[in-house]
């Protein structure tokens, strides 16, 4: 670690694993009450349950990001944090925010709760991904403002690289589009154009920009190959990125009421959507080829590689399997769609984030990396977490599949519950790929309190 206020850091990745441990117990629960009604019914109902899980992913992201923001912009600008204060008190209100809005989520009915943090003076609940109170919304906007103002500052005193411009850009567009939660129009065709500014511009867009900037510095620090190379492939990355996915919206609007011309749009820059990952992937394997010098911390190496290659194949392939307006006619709202999202965040969002954490939290202990053994069982952890997601993958995949045809192709559809019967031993498998998925999160995270000596430099 170059720079003191880098130690920052710290309590975001702390924060973000626990959260993220959370997420992981609460889908779960979920899985459970796919093939068990009414496990811990009443105390946590399937909705709320849901809630929890989906929301306590994007937070923990949310502080991955910044985590990897603060650890990554003193060493590129080489100059201390604006603000290392600021970013600690943030983070304090950031996490208290959370907490308390998931034990609403938990103690009072969603309705109950609504009334209780004036949703009725600006109404933005009931929306999947975004039913946090406003006033957990406006929490958030003050955070990420402070936030940038901290960054903002950092690099308008320092170095300006091609790896912080992108850092930034993605996360101004990231704190931007946030604010079209606020708008919730009447119309229903209206709101859900504009929801997927949030939702799909957030991973499909801005997001894509924060992972190729966070890939970038790692692989600089890990390969020692020429920082040009790696921003030449990082523009170019970023430029696909931005021209498919902003289009690329367009597969979101099939059939919400919007024009036909959508579904051309939306097909065919969907279909281009995987080309920026598979570069992604090319880009990692051939810096780490090209490497100059065989870093120390080879479990930090092969977290980049494997968010290569698993961004490729849930966002980008299983992205593509049913993006087309003619396939996504049967497919839309199917398990197909869960297949391709659990794939697509674990390869593209939750891996970079490891990846980092990976590589600077030895440094942040004052070692170039974690002991043989440490990285040993953090391997272990790499493969039982990638695995698992894999298989997660496939039975959903399954599943989907199988839905489809009962219930949308067969010549005699079935009603949803009773296909949904047909499904449980899909469920049942991804149940148990999520228990190892746990298990591999275990050893993740024991790996950083495993005693031995450094691995030296």
């Amino acid at each position: 670690m170059k720079y003191q206020s880098q130690s920052v850091a710290k309590i975001y990745f702390i924060g973000a694993m626990v959260l993220f441990a959370a997420q992981i117990l609460f889908g779960l629960i979920m899985g459970l009450q796919y093939v068990i009604g009414d496990f811990l019914f009443p105390l946590i109902p399937f909705n709320v349950a849901r809630m929890v899980h989906t929301n306590t992913l994007i937070v923990w992201l949310l502080m991955g990001f910044m985590g990897s923001a603060y650890y990554l912009v003193p060493e590129e600008t080489e100059t201390e944090l604006y603000s290392p204060k600021l970013a600690i008190a943030m983070f304090w209100i950031f996490l208290l925010a959370a907490g308390l809005t998931v034990v609403g989520y938990l103690l009072v009915p969603y309705a109950t709760l609504a009334k209780m943090t004036g949703n009725e003076l600006l109404p933005t609940m009931g929306r999947e991904f975004l039913e946090q109170p406003t006033i957990t919304k406006i929490g958030i906007v003050v955070v990420a403002l402070a936030f940038l103002f901290n960054l903002t500052m950092t690099v308008l005193k320092g170095r300006k690289t091609a790896i912080t411009l992108v850092l930034m850009l993605g996360l101004w567009g990231l704190a931007i589009f946030f604010l079209f939660s606020f708008y919730n129009p009447d119309n229903i065709v209206r709101d859900k154009f504009f929801w997927w500014w949030v939702v799909h511009l957030w991973v499909e867009g801005v997001w894509e920009l924060i992972l190729g900037a966070i890939l970038a510095f790692v692989l600089i620090k890990v390969t020692g190959v020429d920082r040009e190379v790696i921003e030449k492939w990082l523009y170019v990355i970023i430029t696909l990125t931005l021209v498919t996915g902003i289009i690329g919206t367009g597969h979101h609007y099939f059939w919400i009421g919007t024009p036909e011309y959508w579904q051309w749009w939306g097909s065919i820059f969907s279909a281009l959507e995987p080309i920026p990952f598979f570069a992604m992937t090319l880009f990692a394997f051939n810096m780490v080829n090209r490497r100059r010098r065989e870093h120390p911390n080879k479990v930090a190496t092969l977290w980049a590689l494997g968010t290569g290659v698993m961004s490729f194949l849930g966002a980008g392939v299983w992205g593509f399997l049913h993006t087309l307006s003619p396939v996504n006619f049967y497919t839309h709202g199917t398990q197909i769609t869960a297949a391709h999202g659990h794939m697509a965040f674990y390869g593209a969002y939750v891996m970079v984030v490891l990846t980092m954490i990976s590589y600077s939290m030895p440094l942040m202990r004052n070692r170039v990396a974690n002991s043989n053994f440490a990285q040993v069982v953090e391997m272990w952890g790499f493969w039982l977490m990638t695995v698992s997601m894999v298989f997660i993958t496939l039975f959903l995949t399954a599943a989907g599949i199988l839905q489809v045809w009962l219930q949308r192709v067969a010549a005699t559809p079935m009603s949803f519950m009773d296909t949904q019967l047909q499904l449980s031993l899909f469920y049942w498998l991804r149940e148990v790929s999520g228990v190892i998925f746990l298990i591999g999160l275990v050893a993740y995270l024991w790996s950083f309190f495993c005693k031995g000596e450094a691995a030296r430099a």
